[in-house]
């Protein structure tokens, strides 16, 4: 794993940008994840799990070699545990779609078609909301450059408000599926129930997540 230490000559941001990017490897392959459940490919399902997997843990490197070569001394024109913070909550996301993975390769478990479309716009609008902040914390050394303010600063206030209004959505989105789950209760299992709900409780942290970062954001911007 290389050292991220000589990414913050160029930006400060950079070293939260290469780690968002192996994030984004692990959210982006929930997609694949569940069409290869959805078509009962459990091989697939198995592979593309450990692919996450392995993403994740690419993930965990990046904020420990980040954590260890950011100096104490080192001048930045942002507070240094506000990038922390954004550091580790960039990591939970990662660490939430590998506890989804997971969950898939337990035990085999089947969509049905009375929650598969409410599933798959839930799935979807969680991923919006990361991708909307994947996009702000590609945008943040832009925001260096403007020293946090006028256009630039605006349109990350935007992005940020955007990444709530998707969380929110998502919200809206999960009583909708878990209503059609709920009227399925009786075709699945104990086992099979029980799992389904955590893997909608795990997608859902993904833009609960999502969102505390763009706030963590918006708290940098404030501060400035």
């Amino acid at each position: 794993m290389r050292t991220f230490l000589n990414l913050f000559g160029r930006s400060p941001f950079a070293p939260l940008q290469a780690q968002m990017q192996i994030v984004a490897d692990c959210v982006h392959l929930l997609i694949d994840l569940f069409k290869a459940l959805e078509n009962k490919d459990y091989s697939r399902v198995e592979k593309i799990a450990a692919s996450i997997s392995e993403y994740e843990h690419q993930a965990d490197l990046a904020k420990a070699d980040i954590r260890d070569h950011l100096p104490k001394s080192l001048f930045l024109p942002v507070d240094r545990n506000n990038l922390l913070e954004i550091l580790s909550t960039q990591d939970r996301i990662a660490d939430q779609a590998e506890d989804i993975a997971v969950l898939t390769t337990l035990h085999p478990i089947v969509f049905f078609d009375s929650f598969a479309l409410d599933f798959k716009l839930f799935l979807a609008k969680n991923i919006e909301a990361f991708n909307e902040v994947s996009t702000i914390i590609l945008e943040l050394h832009d925001l260096v450059e403007s020293s946090f303010a006028g256009l630039e600063a605006e349109k990350v206030r935007s992005m940020i408000n955007q990444v709530s209004i998707k969380e929110h959505e998502a919200d809206l989105l999960q009583r909708n599926l878990l209503k059609s789950f709920f009227a399925s209760e009786s075709q699945l299992t104990l086992v099979t129930f029980h799992l389904w709900q955590r893997i909608f409780e795990s997608i859902a942290s993904i833009s609960n997540l999502s969102e505390n970062l763009a706030n963590r954001v918006r708290m940098t911007l404030e501060i400035k």
